[in-house]
């Protein structure tokens, strides 16, 4: 065999060397393991129920088990009324205590400040108001309260706009003017739709659908951070009232039987209790007792 004959095949053995050697790296990395995401630590009830984690604005919490009221959603979660294949390829990152809560929603007893929570006594409580006291007309002692993160640092924590269209909008669609009342109403600045007349019947408003009590509280800078809007022509009026919390940078809602309106600002206070119980370390150490806790 001539010398150039077995420099050819020297060359090609080392090439197929070269080949299955690199083939055998390529599997050995194929073969690794993923590399794993850290699962949180998370506190439980009694029931071995894990909470809801999360940071809510600034702060991080962990929310005890079946007091969610439904429906909780992290920010870049698809909405409700999303497209069904968005919703189905989204990929929500792993859960952790720094993982942005957009909103959730949870009931709370107006008269002690307690948390509805399921396989708790409050449950039994909440079923037990509902069935003796709604279908008698007589007030609900329990809220409704949805509470929503703040996470745009450009974006105002009052509701100027709000109102300022609300009134705008009053004027230029139902032609009339929200009218501010001389008195305060428990240290809230009252506004009365044409001051309480239906401007096409010359007579007190028989129907207030669009044509609420509007009742604000604004702090010292003169922006409004409790704004409530109320009825008035109904066997049971109710009113929805809503707050900034500069602290928690959070916007909450909630509706109640408008027989507790006295009760406005221990509300805010009570529902900020709540929150501050849920709170935690990065590392979901609870920073004191739940409230709700099962």
């Amino acid at each position: 065999m001539m010398k150039s004959e077995w420099k050819k095949i020297l060359i090609f053995m080392l090439l197929l060397w070269q080949v299955l050697l690199l083939a055998g790296c390529d599997y050995y990395v194929n073969e690794q393991p993923a590399q794993q995401v850290p699962v949180p630590f998370y506190n439980r009830d009694s029931r071995g129920r894990a909470d809801t984690i999360g940071k809510l604005g600034t702060h991080s919490i962990s929310i005890p088990a079946g007091v969610i009221d439904g429906w909780s959603r992290y920010v870049g979660d698809p909405g409700d009324f999303a497209d069904p294949k968005i919703k189905a390829k989204y990929k929500r990152p792993p859960e952790s205590y720094d993982l942005p809560i957009e909103s959730f929603g949870f009931q709370y007893r107006i008269t002690d400040g307690d948390v509805y929570t399921s396989f708790r006594q409050t449950q039994q409580d909440y079923r037990h108001d509902n069935e003796t006291l709604i279908p008698y007309g007589k007030p609900f002692p329990w809220a409704s309260v949805s509470v929503y993160g703040e996470y745009d640092a450009t974006a105002p924590l009052n509701f100027n706009f709000t109102v300022q269209n609300e009134f705008k909008l009053a004027k230029d669609i139902t032609h009339f003017d929200y009218i501010q009342q001389e008195q305060t109403l428990y240290g809230l600045t009252v506004y009365r739709a044409n001051n309480g007349i239906d401007p096409q019947t010359g007579e007190p408003w028989k129907w207030d659908d669009n044509a609420k009590d509007i009742l604000l509280r604004k702090d010292q800078a003169g922006n409004i951070k409790t704004y409530i809007k109320c009825e008035f022509t109904h066997h049971i009026d109710s009113c929805d009232h809503m707050f900034y919390n500069d602290d928690w940078h959070i916007q909450v809602w909630i509706s109640y039987s408008r027989s507790y309106l006295p009760q406005w600002q221990e509300m805010e206070g009570r529902v900020i209790r709540i929150l501050d119980s849920w709170r935690v370390t990065r590392e979901g150490k609870l920073l004191g007792k739940q409230i709700g806790k099962a």
